[in-house]
């Protein structure tokens, strides 16, 4: 196990940092959310792993395969890095209740989450929580760290008790972090 060294930012991928394409399997779909670069920079700056966990249901319901997956994976890490970003792991459940029955690494589950903690030496009550739905941001209040739903759009869910709503990715660094320094 890693020595606890650092917070995480730990990151819901479709909604939050890109944008959710149903069902995305095709790299050249990937598109980076206004203002996303920015605040993940900002992030890695004041120290934070950057670690993606998101839901992969599309796998379990055979609409594309693990490899198409990590070549979004990929795509979302060229884009990223043309922006100086580099993240420190990417996690997944290829799982559905539906179709494969229940597992314990599917959102709001915390078993990606405490494989990354243990993977990356991260400190969990010290780590933010981001996503655009509620079982983004629950392994947040289940752990102790900082929960921040972002609030987007129309069809933005209804914020949880204990849990902090946001803008968007960049208004979740500004929170967090607090207001960017003039350069």
């Amino acid at each position: 196990m890693a020595a606890l060294s650092r917070p995480g930012l730990f990151l819901d991928r479709d909604g939050t940092i890109i944008f959710d394409r149903h069902y995305l399997s095709d790299p050249s779909q990937v598109e980076l959310l206004p203002g996303a670069a920015a605040a993940l920079a900002r992030f890695q700056r004041a120290g934070y792993a950057l670690i993606v966990v998101s839901n992969q249901s599309g796998i379990a319901r055979g609409y594309f395969d693990v490899a198409a997956h990590r070549r979004v994976e990929r795509k979302l890490d060229e884009l990223l890095a043309e922006q100086g970003v580099t993240l420190d792991a990417s996690y997944f459940c290829p799982h559905h209740p539906e179709f494969t029955g229940p597992c314990d690494c599917r959102k709001p589950g915390l078993r990606l989450f405490l494989e990354a903690a243990e993977t990356l030496g991260i400190d969990l009550p010290r780590s933010v929580f981001v996503g655009d739905r509620p079982s983004d941001v629950e392994p947040g209040l289940r752990l102790g760290g900082t929960p921040i739903l972002l609030r987007a759009g129309a069809a933005a869910p209804a914020t949880p008790a204990g849990v902090i709503p946001a803008r968007d990715l960049e208004h979740a660094a500004t929170v967090v972090l607090g207001p960017e320094a003039e350069r």
